[in-house]
């Protein structure tokens, strides 16, 4: 069974250092071969881009702008009224993704507006989404681009955001129907939401295009105290045949070289 690949998500880890390219070098030094981030928009891609280079790191996957977050904005994609912004946001994302050689980009929901009801919305907010996704397929695929969506628990993380579970996901990629437009799994956000780990993984994997991990309910290491077990997921993800990217987005505990324990053994059992 081939090894899972991991990528250090440089908005959660080595935070010890403020600069992104810092973080770059960083997780080079420590094994990683690859990268991910949320919005990288304040960093100069060119200078990413020289780093990117020097370290040999690829960059698998960052996120659409997410509009106003001193307003409480969190991803436009599924936001009713907000649908030039969105495009407007995806021509940056394609641009700064084309000058790391990125080929993936988490195409964000966003959140139910202010005052308006899930239940009364949620029909116009699917309508929306499906429709800015559909124009991102077609954007994306002239690059070769992969454009995800990933359902955020409304429990412990966003309790407005949209997009909330696996199954809820698999339907609006349904009614998309683009091959370049899957599925992002993190596990932190579907454990809490629907549980059913092994059947989900099973039955959404041929969705899937990018998975990321953390524990639960912490958010810490997969290896910290907690609901999940990771040898097991991992195990699993393998004889599944996941071929994709696996994200380490959680909070360490202490520094992020000491936390990096359990990668280091999975690395040295996988070899």
């Amino acid at each position: 069974m081939p090894s899972l690949r991991f990528c250090a998500n440089l908005s959660w880890l080595f935070t010890e250092l403020p600069d992104v390219s810092q973080r770059m070098y960083a997780a080079a030094a420590a094994g990683f071969q690859a990268v991910e981030a949320a919005w990288l928009y304040d960093s100069d891609p060119q200078e990413l881009r020289r780093v990117r280079e020097a370290t040999g790191l690829e960059v698998v996957l960052i996120n659409t702008p997410p509009g106003d977050l001193s307003g409480g904005d969190l991803g436009l994609g599924a936001v009713p009224g907000r649908e030039a912004e969105f495009k407007q946001g995806l021509a940056q994302a394609l641009k700064l993704a084309k000058a790391l050689d990125c080929k993936r980009i988490h195409l964000m929901a966003g959140k139910i507006p202010t005052g308006a009801h899930r239940d009364d919305i949620a029909k116009e907010m699917e309508t929306i989404f499906v429709q800015n996704l559909t124009y991102a397929a077609e954007l994306l695929s002239k690059d070769g681009i992969v454009g995800l969506i990933e359902p955020i628990n409304t429990r412990l993380t966003e309790p407005k955001y949209f997009l909330d579970s696996p199954h809820q996901a698999a339907a609006i990629l349904q009614k998309v129907g683009k091959a370049n437009i899957q599925l992002q799994m993190d596990v932190f956000h579907w454990q809490i939401m629907d549980g059913n780990l092994t059947h989900n993984m099973r039955k959404y994997l041929p969705l899937i295009g990018h998975i990321q991990v953390a524990q639960v309910p912490g958010r810490n290491e997969p290896d910290s105290p907690g609901e999940l077990n990771y040898d097991y997921i991992f195990t699993t993800l393998e004889e599944l045949g996941y071929q994709g990217y696996v994200g380490c987005e959680y909070k360490p505990r202490g520094s992020t070289q000491e936390g990096l324990g359990w990668l280091k053994d999975y690395w040295t059992k996988r070899k």
